[in-house]
């Protein structure tokens, strides 16, 4: 496979773009913009893009969807279908994707947002917000981070073997890594050791 990655300045966001070593077919992963750098990768290489996933729906990681679908014919994926006027087609956790030679596995993993999913393909890891390198998402409620907290171990950390993680925002990291170091995962743990336990007892007369 071929990895190709685009820094998108409008909102310090990360395009991916993965290609196919022997055919054309190729996926564009949170396409935070759509410039000539990015149609640059794909002319050069002869990449077609064949399908877009969306990790989630704000604005820094869906920006660049409307031109790129003034340009090519993709299917849209992504947890909610309603991005780009109900054009998206619906994924749900454990749903697996066959486009082309890529088999895609997804992954919800709410609480940054309710639709975030994390994409598997391979080895590779597209997390969007969910686990970026040593953080997690940013979370509106304690309820949004123990829910993303405990996704992230049931479905992610619990992957046997290592794999890259490409996150929406700043640079690559390692699944190992990331259950080492990753101080968003160590700091709710720590919290959680730290609250006061209650036993459910009776009074005696």
């Amino acid at each position: 496979m071929k990895l190709y990655f685009h820094y998108c300045l409008s909102h310090s966001s990360n395009c991916y773009i993965l290609g196919a070593e022997d055919r054309p077919d190729a996926i564009i992963i949170d396409p935070g913009s759509m410039d000539e750098q990015i149609l640059e990768y794909l002319e050069k290489d002869n990449l077609n893009p064949k399908a877009v996933l969306i990790t989630h729906d704000h604005p820094g990681h869906i920006r660049g969807l409307r031109t790129l679908m003034r340009i090519y014919q993709v299917d849209i994926f992504a947890i909610n279908r309603h991005i780009l006027d109900n054009r998206t087609t619906p994924v749900k956790d454990g749903n697996k994707i066959t486009v082309g030679p890529f088999v895609i596995e997804v992954i919800s993993i709410p609480g940054h947002s309710a639709d975030s999913a994390v994409y598997r393909i391979d080895s590779l890891l597209f997390t969007g917000d969910a686990l970026t390198t040593g953080l997690t998402g940013s979370t509106a409620s304690s309820y949004g981070a123990a829910t993303q907290i405990n996704r992230l171990r049931s479905r992610l950390l619990s992957l046997p073997g290592d794999f890259t993680v490409l996150p929406g925002h700043g640079p690559p990291s390692t699944l190992e890594a990331e259950r080492r170091y990753n101080i968003g995962i160590t700091r709710h743990s720590e919290i959680q050791a730290r609250k006061p336990s209650f036993r459910l007892g009776y009074l005696k007369d």
